[in-house]
């Protein structure tokens, strides 16, 4: 009689479906990265316009996106050590209601990955652009972001909000260009004449005149 085939338990299973939700953190992971860069640099333009409310929901989205990566990959790793455990059998339901949860988190991160587009219209002007930023805000707004986030996105906030203002100071007190001095002359200057010294080459030529008018009167 031939052996029976290897059966392929739920163990086998919960493992398989465990690394295959890994492996798409793992691409979802290098995704969102790309879009949270984008969101920071959004966050800056809206400061330097002076859009604070803007900037702020940039932040709110980015911090989002990063708290629902690292929620994420803490629980799989959760159950990676709940799947390899001896006795599997005790917790089993306990392993498949996390691989579920696990599976309804991945598809609320599927739709961050809107592209580049979506996040820019976190500073749009159009009809369309401000529809999407109420409702990224309302969606932020229903609890799916931690007191403590909200902190740390007021944080950053006022971090790059010193800095944005920190270059503004610093490009308009930029040193002026001084012009060159001009070249001093050449030649001895001579000091101007003073009125004391005028007086008695005044009273000279006055004593003079009146000699001659004597000598005229005489003669």
């Amino acid at each position: 009689m031939g052996n029976n085939p290897s059966r392929v338990t739920a163990q086998d299973k919960a493992i398989l479906d465990l690394k295959n939700q890994r492996d798409k953190l793992h691409q979802y992971q290098r995704r969102i990265t790309l879009l949270t860069s984008k969101e920071t640099a959004i966050a800056k333009q809206m400061l330097a316009r002076g859009d604070k409310q803007r900037a702020l929901l940039a932040l709110r989205r980015k911090k989002y996106q990063e708290s629902l990566l690292a929620k994420t990959d803490a629980q799989l790793e959760q159950l990676e050590k709940l799947t390899s455990s001896v006795e599997f059998a005790l917790i089993q339901k306990d392993v498949l209601f996390g691989l579920q949860q696990g599976t309804k988190v991945l598809t609320e991160i599927h739709k961050e990955m809107g592209g580049i587009e979506h996040v820019e219209k976190l500073m749009g002007e159009t009809a369309d652009a401000i529809a999407y930023q109420k409702e990224v805000s309302e969606m932020l707004g229903d609890g799916r972001i931690t007191n403590q986030d909200e902190e740390e996105v007021e944080d950053e906030l006022a971090a790059l909000e010193a800095e944005v203002l920190g270059k503004k100071g610093a490009e308009t007190t930029k040193p002026q260009r001084q012009e060159p001095l001009p070249n001093a002359p050449d030649s001895e200057l001579v000091p101007p004449t003073t009125g004391e010294e005028a007086l008695p080459a005044r009273a000279g030529a006055r004593a003079e005149g009146q000699r001659q008018q004597q000598e005229a009167i005489l003669a």
